[in-house]
């Protein structure tokens, strides 16, 4: 069973797709076109690349006439954050806490 967040790992595993994230995080609202000037591959080879990003839930996209925006969104990288990161962080503040505890009490 594929999770939803074993889809974000996958899409973060490809540079193309980064930089296709680092661009959008930069100016969202991007059309195809616009993402297919900086990269040097296919318009088709961008839409592949920004169909697992839509998967990942990572980009969403909006219609605008005839165009579709594309945007970047963070909360499942925040998710990953919360779940891998801030758990770590949780606990230094923690130890912090307690060690300045422990020097006031002396």
């Amino acid at each position: 069973m594929v999770t939803d967040e074993d889809k974000v790992f996958k899409a973060l595993a490809d540079a193309s797709r980064r930089k296709l994230l680092d661009r959008l995080r930069k100016k969202g609202g991007l059309s195809l076109g616009e993402l297919c000037e900086k990269h040097d591959m296919s318009r088709q080879a961008v839409t592949k690349h920004l169909v697992l990003l839509e998967a990942a839930n990572l980009v969403v996209t909006k219609k605008q006439g005839r165009e579709k925006l594309h945007y970047l969104n963070p909360a499942p990288i925040n998710e990953i954050y919360m779940r891998w990161i801030g758990k770590f962080e949780r606990a230094k503040v923690a130890a912090l806490h307690n060690l300045k505890q422990a020097l006031e009490g002396e």
